[in-house]
């Protein structure tokens, strides 16, 4: 922990500054998932909920292999590169283009891809040009992090592409009640890849001057093949456990875990929301050397993302029951799996948040046991699949099935790279502290008080519990648990030329 009486550093305050505007898009785009989730749990159902999550599982599979891991290797390229970055920027986008277009065309060919369990209708087939889309904002995104442009993946990401899923969900359930979530899904992304280009070009300018060098876009291609390896891994990860269920079990069944994972990615894009910013700041501090300086970050950032996260777990898990009955009656079969995913969340931040250095300085290793969580993660959720199916499980504990080996295998992982992390920069990495157990244990307690409260005061669980779940935890784990260098993700950063105040001062 760092001297209570030390100002939080530059690099902590731009990591604060970058985390509070990614917070910000993060309940924005909470705000705005939601809605989607009601609406697809009520005017489609389980079935087609199901079905829709397969055809974008493959989607978002193939678009992650198309950028080939530029979302992270692109701020490494530019900062060790001596040509113009607009040259640079266009290249890497020139390599997304090509792939994506490479990727779009075999699933063209091969649809029933997308859709395993139902036959492909219409202009199904074409549906993977929405990875043109995807792929092209990814990378854009990538590259206006470079420059700390946060607020555009607030806005392409936490306000564009959710409310208008969300908004085309609704309309197209008047219009067809089979293709509305894949035709709102096509809206969302054409909006969602406007929405990058445009400031993505006001930031870099059109490629005057510009020519692609064949050779140095298969170099950065080729370099960055493990860090695709290591994207591609931790999304397989999350969600392999998905596609297992869908080749053993009806659409009906992959809808309902498919409508827990939703709810449950809620804490981990808190994760995602710092990767922009994360990222920039690690690899100027290894261009530098200091690899002490990475120790520290990740240290701070891992502790931001595990309070948060553990904040998020208790408040959707104790009234887990009401939260999926909120999606459709059809629903509620997946309360306890969105426990199970809610705790592999809080297990997994401290590895993820490491991951973000590994990529950097151990990629091959990172590479591997990543390899080896997946390969374990796949085996064991067979067995208890096929346990569950041999001995008649009920649903909701068939469901919660993938959820226990995601969890089991997450959490092996996050503890193998946060000690070789450790080794690596000599530096502790993850906090654990005791207010953090303690906010947790006060807020089960709030939550438990409002769950055993009469029936006819059922409503009160969702409206009034769960905000006084959250505040209970954050007055605890903020009162007693964060430090000043924690409590720098609430404060602004002084204006150039203003003297900071002193902690004891900022305090008051």
């Amino acid at each position: 922990m760092t001297d209570a009486a030390a100002p939080p550093s530059e690099d902590i305050n731009t990591l604060a500054k970058g985390g509070r505007t990614n917070l910000l898009g993060f309940a924005i785009r909470l705000v705005a998932r939601l809605p989607f989730l009601f609406i697809a749990g009520r005017a489609y159902g389980p079935d087609i909920v199901g079905r829709y999550a397969i055809a974008v599982l493959v989607i978002e599979f193939a678009a992650l292999v198309a950028t080939l891991g530029l979302k992270r290797g692109l701020a490494q390229a530019l900062s060790k590169t001596d040509r113009p970055h607009a040259h640079v920027v266009w290249d890497a986008m020139a390599v997304a283009l090509i792939a994506s277009l490479l990727v779009s065309g075999v699933l063209i060919a091969f649809p029933q891809a997308l859709f395993p369990n139902s036959p492909v209708m219409g202009l199904e087939r074409f549906l993977p040009l929405v990875v043109v889309a995807t792929a092209l904002s990814d990378v854009s995104l990538a590259a206006l992090a470079y420059r700390h442009n946060i607020g555009a993946s607030v806005t392409a990401r936490a306000i564009i592409e959710p409310w208008t899923i969300s908004i085309a969900a609704w309309i197209f359930s008047y219009f067809s009640a089979r293709d509305g979530l894949v035709l709102a899904y096509v809206a969302s992304m054409s909006a969602a890849v406007i929405a990058s280009l445009v400031p993505f070009v006001r930031e870099y300018g059109l490629p005057h001057g510009w020519r692609p060098r064949l050779a140095d876009i298969w170099s950065l291609a080729r370099r960055n093949a493990p860090l695709a390896g290591a994207d591609t891994i931790e999304w397989a990860t999350r969600n392999v456990d998905r596609f297992i269920l869908a080749l053993l079990f009806a659409p009906g069944v992959v809808g309902i875990y498919y409508m827990a994972q939703q709810v449950s990615s809620v804490p981990q894009k808190l994760k995602s929301s710092f990767d922009p910013i994360l990222g920039p700041v690690v690899t100027k501090a290894l261009a530098e050397n200091d690899r002490k300086a990475v120790a520290k970050q990740v240290y701070q950032v891992g502790f931001w993302i595990l309070s948060a996260q553990a904040a998020l777990a208790v408040m959707f898990s104790i009234p887990s029951e009401g939260v999926m009955g909120l999606l459709g009656k059809d629903f509620v079969a997946g309360w306890m799996a969105l426990c199970v995913l809610l705790a592999a969340e809080v297990l997994a931040s401290s590895g993820a948040v490491c991951e973000t250095a590994l990529v950097y300085i151990a990629r091959h290793t990172n590479l591997a046991i990543s390899v080896g969580v997946l390969l374990f993660q796949i085996a064991l959720t067979f067995v208890l699949l096929f346990v569950a199916r041999s001995a008649d499980w009920p649903l909701p504990m068939l469901v919660a099935t993938p959820a226990i080996a995601l969890a089991t295998a997450l959490t092996c992982g996050s503890a193998i790279k946060a000690v070789l992390l450790r080794r690596l920069l000599g530096a502790p990495v993850v906090s654990i502290r005791p207010s953090f157990f303690a906010a947790i244990g006060i807020a089960c307690l709030v939550g438990s008080a409002f769950m055993s409260l009469p029936h006819s005061y059922e409503w009160a669980e969702l409206s009034l519990g769960m905000p006084a779940i959250l505040v209970t935890y954050l007055f605890v784990i903020i009162k007693f648990g964060f430090g000043p260098e924690d409590r720098a993700l609430f404060r602004k950063m002084p204006r150039a030329g203003e003297a900071e105040l002193p902690v004891e001062e900022a305090r008051g």
